[in-house]
C-alpha cells in the first residue's frame, strides 16, 4: 500500500468549534486514525477552543470509483 492509498484509508473528522475569542468556525476536516488524534491536531491549530460538533466521515472507495463508461459519459457532456 503506497502513501496515497494509506491516507485515503484514514477516516476524516469534520469539526465545528468556538475559538477562545468566541468566533464560530465550521467544517474543519482533519484526517486521522481516530478521533483523539484528530482532536489533538485541531487543538494544535486552535488553542483553547471549544469543540461544538464532530462527525466522522469514512471514505467509501467503492462509491467514489467510476467505471470507464461513467467517465466517457462525463467527458461527452
Amino acid at each position: 500500500m503506497n502513501m496515497l492509498q494509506s491516507a485515503n484509508a484514514l477516516p476524516k473528522f469534520s469539526f465545528s468549534l468556538k475559538t477562545r475569542d468566541g468566533q464560530s468556525v465550521d467544517n474543519i476536516v482533519i484526517s486521522a486514525c481516530n478521533r483523539e488524534e484528530a482532536e489533538r491536531r485541531l487543538r494544535q491549530m486552535y488553542l483553547h477552543c471549544e469543540i461544538t460538533q464532530c462527525e466522522e466521515q469514512r471514505n467509501d472507495l467503492d462509491s467514489e470509483s467510476m467505471s470507464f463508461e461513467d467517465i466517457l459519459t462525463l467527458i461527452s457532456k
